[in-house]
């Protein structure tokens, strides 16, 4: 049931209230994508979403206006938020931040009318700080290189791993790059060791292809190469969450692939083949389920360096 007054309606949803507003309000002009349609969107994939949200209070990036206005970041929540949401202890192990716990449908909604339009997560959860629960690789294209050029690098890291014995699993950034994730569940492992393994890989393939991939941060270096930053495993860095809006100018998703798709993108050469927008990606999730779960579930230690 919903009662309307001006702009603002309030909706009940699993048994909260929730008011929300500028329903028809455009964010993605591009695609004639509404406010109401973010809203959807986030409700629609909230039962897949949410696992890979659990215990990692997001930060937000909220952009009123969509992409062609400002936007601006916020690790701790809101202070008017329901007294129902949850948040982060805010204590010395999650770097003080008091972010929003966001364990249900109607918080992940409630953001969503705020425009908090991309969700970033750490690599930890609440339950052990110090021990993330996995590796991510972020492959970055410098122009002219485009996502086709970080499929290759994502194959060849793909089978590197392979013969370590480690499984990984791959979505886009919802823009131009590829994020790859390895689970280390269980293992013990802190954030120095990922960010070490994850170096280790890059200068590897870097050594093998240097005309092709670079691990130096150094963006005058990086036209035409893809860069793989292991960075991201710094504890307090975030990488968009899996199944996030983009802030681009079309509602693109952080989407998990499988890995045959990245294979027929890179042999079709057709970057277009890996970008989703909202409603393919609820899509894709009915048909085929979430590709990226293995980064939840699987129990995989890093070998030695």
């Amino acid at each position: 049931m919903a009662t309307a007054k001006g702009s603002s309606q309030t909706i009940e949803i699993d048994g909260r209230e929730l008011k929300v507003s500028n329903l028809e309000k455009i964010l993605y002009p591009a695609a004639g994508f509404r406010k109401a349609d973010v809203i959807d969107y986030y409700r629609r994939i909230a039962p897949t979403i949410l696992p890979h949200l659990a215990g990692r209070p997001p930060t937000l990036v909220r952009a009123p206006d969509g992409p062609n206005g400002p936007r601006f970041f916020e690790k701790n929540c809101p202070r008017h938020h329901p007294d129902w949401i949850d948040t982060a202890p805010g204590n010395e192990a999650t770097g003080g931040t008091k972010g929003c716990i966001i364990d249900e449908v109607p918080a992940l909604v409630w953001l969503a009318n705020l425009a908090a339009l991309e969700l970033h997560t750490h690599q930890w959860t609440l339950e052990d700080p110090p021990h993330p629960t996995a590796m991510v690789i972020d492959l970055d294209p410098g122009e002219p290189a485009t996502i086709i050029e970080c499929c290759r690098v994502a194959l060849d890291l793909r089978d590197t791993l392979a013969q370590l014995d480690l499984e990984c699993v791959v979505k886009t950034s919802g823009g131009k790059g590829l994020h790859l994730s390895v689970p280390v569940l269980g293992s013990g492992a802190s954030d120095d060791d990922t960010k070490r393994f994850a170096l280790a890989l890059g200068q590897l393939l870097e050594s093998r292809d240097p005309d092709r991939v670079l691990v130096d941060m150094t963006r005058a270096k990086r036209p035409g190469k893809v860069f793989i930053d292991w960075s991201q495993n710094d504890r307090h860095k975030t990488t968009v969450c899996a199944y996030s809006l983009r802030l681009r100018d079309r509602p693109t998703i952080s989407t998990p692939l499988a890995w045959s798709e990245v294979e027929a993108a890179l042999d079709a050469n057709e970057p277009d083949a890996l970008a989703f927008e909202a409603d393919a990606v609820v899509a894709r999730v009915g048909e085929h389920g979430d590709f990226y779960a293995d980064s939840l579930t699987v129990h995989q230690a890093l070998p030695a360096l």
